[in-house]
């Protein structure tokens, strides 16, 4: 039987994650979305918390649908719910704006996350040799859909309107996720690349199911050590706009930045996973703690072209992030059961997401982000204990 050809498969999930990066796009919607509903800016925020959450839970869908039913069927799935989601954005009306929850935020989140983990949970088994590369070039497409969709989004509202822009991204959504579905499969059983031979101890390696991997304190060490690592990274992203012009920051420079930590996040996914294959798992996860703790230090008093280094910094350790945990989870629990494994993992992830930000109000009632940049700076630290607490499982 012939073998499909890997780079391919990779070339289709890359694609998709390029069109499911939309889900940091809501920055530059909410706006636009607000004002053509007549909706309280502060309940418009509120998308993008609904949309995290399920992205998270889509995760863990997805991984178990991939494991179930094949990578094939679950990016289909995803990418119908991506695709209507934003296309159903497009016919809500000011007497209920509160629906953009359930379609932007429900059903696109649930969406994206089914098709992140179901495209890298295939592509991974197709790169035993080269996992950390696999999971850095596909991640990386996901963190460079801001660079080029955030700046069309723009255009688009302010030519053609909010309904005409979300539905043009739905229905294109639709079309090209869904024929690039098409192309994710898993390789066949026993499969290894030509010229590869694993070593005996990747061979006889167990395979964790979910279940088992709940038992484990190398499960407990990921999730936290996610958790932990990513603070900054969503304490700034709702704010960067106002603390950048705050900062001194031009309004231009400011959103100029916003593409720049897409730049960046999708330059921390591919690079730290192509160093990690050479460094070890460990010391790219350790480096990126180190690179956000030092960044969040600095960000305390950082103005201008300052602050905008370290949101590049922390933007690059948060892609970072994303595909070094990716691999470790592989390699850690085994790939037969990696799409629902690295979704539990994700958890962290998701009360990271939740959580910081919420602290973070709290603690800047008073106008000033001091003791939120020392938070997560502190949380680095409890990341970097974490990692080196981490064991291969026997």
């Amino acid at each position: 039987m012939k073998t499909k050809n890997r780079y391919c498969i990779l070339t289709a999930g890359m694609v998709i994650q390029f069109c499911a990066g939309i889900i940091y796009m809501w920055s530059v919607f909410k706006a636009p979305v607000s004002s053509h509903l007549n909706w309280d800016a502060g309940a418009a925020s509120l998308t993008s918390s609904v949309m995290l959450a399920m992205f998270v839970l889509g995760i863990i869908l997805g991984g178990y649908a991939q494991d179930r039913l094949g990578p094939k069927k679950a990016t289909l799935a995803g990418s119908l719910l991506i695709g209507a989601g934003m296309a159903c954005t497009a016919l809500i009306t000011a007497s209920a704006p509160w629906l953009v929850y359930i379609t932007y935020g429900i059903i696109g989140g649930l969406g994206v996350g089914t098709v992140y983990m179901s495209t890298i949970a295939a592509v991974q088994k197709w790169f035993p040799d080269r996992r950390g590369f696999a999971s850095g070039m596909i991640v990386s497409a996901f963190g460079l859909s801001l660079v080029v969709f955030a700046p069309l989004a723009k255009v688009m509202l302010a030519e053609i309107g909010v309904p005409k822009t979300f539905l043009i991204f739905g229905l294109s959504f639709l079309v090209v996720c869904g024929v690039c579905s098409m192309f994710i499969t898993n390789p066949p059983q026993g499969y290894l690349p030509a010229g590869y031979t694993p070593a005996q101890a990747a061979v006889t390696k167990r395979q964790y199911s979910p279940r088992e991997i709940i038992k484990t304190k190398q499960f407990y060490l990921l999730a936290g050590g996610l958790l932990f690592t990513l603070p900054a990274y969503f304490i700034l992203n709702p704010v960067f706009l106002s603390l950048g012009t705050v900062r001194g920051l031009s309004e231009q420079l400011a959103v100029a930045g916003v593409s720049l930590t897409g730049i960046s996040s999708a330059a921390g996914r591919l690079i730290v996973s192509w160093s990690s294959d050479k460094i070890g798992r460990k010391a790219a996860m350790i480096a990126i703690a180190v690179i956000i703790l030092i960044a969040s230090l600095v960000m305390i008093a950082g103005q201008g072209m300052l602050f905008l280094i370290c949101i590049v910094l922390i933007s690059f350790g948060f892609g970072g992030a994303a595909s070094v945990y990716s691999a470790m989870t592989a390699e850690s629990f085994g790939t037969k059961y990696g799409g629902i494994n690295f979704g539990l993992v994700m958890l962290g992830f998701g009360i990271s997401a939740l959580t910081f930000p919420l602290i973070s109000n709290k603690l800047t009632e008073g106008g000033s982000y001091t003791s939120s940049f020392v938070l997560a700076a502190a949380t680095c630290v409890v990341a970097i204990v974490l990692v080196l607490l981490m064991r291969k499982n026997k």
